[in-house]
């Protein structure tokens, strides 16, 4: 081995440490032939077996809370609790439109069900998302379909938002409703 050239186990330790879900070494092949390790999951499994199910363990939750302050609190905590969104799909093809804060979503079918991640660049909108895709995601597209989102307001979270966080909380629902409708047709 020349002198400052790295020892190959060196470098796949140094990187996996670095980053151990994006790239390792291929120690074998040396550092030349990087391969993508698979990414962590990125998208949403749900909790209940339904989104009925769903929606009542979430309005459960709220519940225990005595004020909107606390409400929002713990929706933020959701938020943070979001899988990790890629930042190659932080762009505009993945933007939800009608949201006053950014927010991106992408969608996969898996086993006939529709599964979501999406993220936002604002705490109390990224525990909205987190709702929503407690919601939506993992279920079949008629279910989906099928889920108004007369919840959000049933549940408070309507009235409890600004004007502009309410209409954005909409657009989403509406947009995982639509991606359900063409996955369905």
């Amino acid at each position: 081995m020349q002198e400052g050239a790295a020892d190959v186990s060196q470098v796949a330790g140094e990187v996996e440490h670095a980053c151990p879900a994006v790239s390792r070494v291929d120690e074998q092949r040396g550092p030349a032939h990087m391969r993508r390790m698979s990414v962590p999951d990125a998208f949403v499994a749900p909790a209940e077996p339904t989104a009925a199910e769903a929606i009542a363990t979430i309005g459960d939750e709220l519940a225990v809370f005595d004020d909107w302050m606390e409400r929002y609190q713990y929706i933020i905590e959701l938020g943070r609790k979001l899988p990790p969104f890629p930042e190659v799909w932080a762009d505009d093809a993945h933007r939800v439109p009608g949201c006053q804060s950014r927010v991106w979503m992408e969608k996969e079918r898996r086993g006939g069900k529709l599964y979501f991640a999406g993220a936002s660049d604002a705490a109390i909108v990224s525990g909205l998302v987190a709702l929503l895709l407690r919601v939506y995601s993992g279920r079949a597209p008629a279910e989906i379909a099928a889920t108004d989102p007369v919840f959000l307001k049933n549940l408070g979270l309507i009235e409890a938002l600004s004007t502009n966080r309410g209409n954005g909380v909409a657009a989403l629902a509406r947009k995982l409703r639509e991606a359900a409708a063409l996955q369905a047709a």
